[in-house]
């Protein structure tokens, strides 16, 4: 009867680590969204007029050929910035607590199947040594 419960107990903390190590990433990667959105609008704000200004005077380029300059670099800067965010993948530690987590649950059903098997013999035998009858 110890087994089951050691099992689930065992399947219930590499859950929680898991869980932990889940959320830990997740933080991280949400960290790096927002780092990635106030780099993103910086730039639009600081650079754009900067640049598009360049371009536009000393360069002598259209007013179309600066905007699409000024565009083409804001869209290869968000595709970096979000593929680093993208790029989390669940750690050794997370990886490792879902495999003790997934041994533990295997286990646990044949030994709860012969826990459950004996439990109305061990009823039955507990009655009948206190000399009740069943119901």
């Amino acid at each position: 009867m110890l087994r089951p419960v050691r099992l689930t107990r065992i399947a219930a903390d590499a859950e929680g680590v898991r869980l932990r190590g889940l959320a830990t990433r997740l933080a991280t990667r949400a960290a790096f969204a927002v780092v990635a959105l106030i780099f993103l609008l910086a730039v639009l704000v600081f650079v754009h007029v900067a640049v598009w200004y360049a371009l536009f005077s000393v360069a002598g380029l259209s007013f179309l050929a600066s905007t699409g300059i000024v565009g083409g670099l804001d869209l290869v800067i968000a595709i970096i910035l979000g593929l680093v965010a993208k790029s989390s993948t669940p750690s050794e530690v997370e990886a490792e607590a879902l495999e003790v987590r997934r041994r533990a649950i295997q286990g646990l059903p044949s030994t709860l199947s012969v826990s459950q098997m004996l439990l109305p013999v061990l009823q039955i035998a507990a009655n009948a040594r206190q000399g009740k009858r069943l119901r």
